[in-house]
């Protein structure tokens, strides 16, 4: 009798098949069109992703790929192979290890299918998100159980959807930041997290807990899937393990998208204010990507150096990604083998 294998789907957000117009304007309509992304009515979010969005931005978002791309093609996917490569060494021949994206390729429902062609004992959804949100996490667990509701044989199913105070994770962010930062001096750091729309918070509290002030200054029962705590609570870890003072970190929020208000504070914002405060050198490590990718090279890495550099800032030190690091792939490890310690 053939041994049944445990199946483990990492999945992330997704990255364009090239960057070039087409493809960008392909991933971005699949991405956008996403309910738990735009999470207004359908055909509001038809007309403004296929009229507006998709049309006129996909062009600057091409030139902006085209920065990204590498010889190996998209960070984001290279280093997810390299993931799925290594996580199978390490876990060994009774798990069955496959690399999913939640737009374009390679899919969520092909990977799956791949999967499906073992005699699978359970299953694991590993969403390479570190804190859960709607728009990340909830979006890759709805597609898989879409996808996985249509099956005949159902095997034991394992969502897994945060482990942004896992030991490893903290671990392993914490030696990308002291590798960098062993012989330099900085004033100031910054936590940078991707933003979400303030009414998507609103939508997910519980008993109307969090006003996105001041509640997100301890992490409790009432705010325990807040995407807003989590990243507050991350912040705090991560500041401890470094031995940074509350006085000199902050946390922000990034990418914004339209006109409706988001989380804040706004890192643009904090970033132009810092070299009038006197914080001339400034450190940034962004939590909420487990690899390198447009928003982290580009936006921060990039962008937002020129911003804090026009502001009067004199150094602008960017912590790159766990991307594929030992310690890395040890909390993935950990994650499947010992899901009792993401608290």
């Amino acid at each position: 009798m053939t041994d049944q294998k445990v199946g483990v789907l990492i999945i992330n957000l997704g990255t364009p098949d090239s960057p070039g117009i087409p493809d960008v304007r392909r991933y971005l309509r699949e991405f956008l069109m996403d309910g738990r992304v735009i999470d207004i009515p359908f055909i509001s979010r038809w007309l403004l992703v296929n009229l507006i969005i998709a049309p006129f931005r996909a062009p600057k978002s091409s030139s902006i790929y085209r920065e990204l791309w590498t010889e190996n093609g998209s960070p984001l996917l290279f280093y997810g192979r390299n993931n799925e490569k290594k996580l199978q060494e390490i876990l060994g021949d009774k798990y069955i290890v496959k690399l999913g994206m939640r737009y374009q390729k390679p899919s969520i429902k092909n990977a799956l299918y791949q999967l499906y062609q073992y005699p699978l004992s359970s299953l694991i959804i590993l969403p390479l998100f570190p804190q859960y949100a709607s728009a990340t996490t909830g979006s890759v667990h709805q597609k898989v159980m879409e996808i996985i509701s249509k099956w005949n044989n159902i095997p034991e199913i394992r969502f897994i959807n945060t482990y942004f105070n896992h030991p490893l994770f903290i671990k392993a962010f914490t030696e990308k930041a002291k590798q960098l930062l062993a012989d330099r001096q900085y004033d100031y750091m910054l936590f940078s997290y991707h933003g979400l729309p303030e009414r998507q918070i609103y939508k997910g509290s519980f008993d109307n807990y969090c006003q996105l002030g001041d509640c997100c200054n301890y992490y409790h029962a009432k705010n325990l899937n807040c995407y807003r705590a989590q990243c507050f609570e991350t912040s705090r870890i991560l500041a401890r393990a470094l031995d940074i003072p509350d006085e000199k970190y902050e946390v922000v929020f990034q990418s914004r998208l339209g006109k409706d208000p988001w989380i804040q504070p706004y890192a643009e914002d904090v970033i132009r204010s810092l070299p009038k405060l006197g914080k001339k050198k400034v450190a940034v490590i962004i939590p909420s990507f487990v690899a390198d990718c447009l928003e982290t090279i580009i936006e921060v890495g990039e962008e937002f150096k020129e911003i804090f550099l026009d502001a009067g800032g004199e150094e602008w030190l960017f912590i790159e990604s766990l991307n594929d690091s030992e310690t890395w792939l040890e909390c993935l490890y950990s994650l499947v083998k010992k899901p009792d310690l993401t608290q």
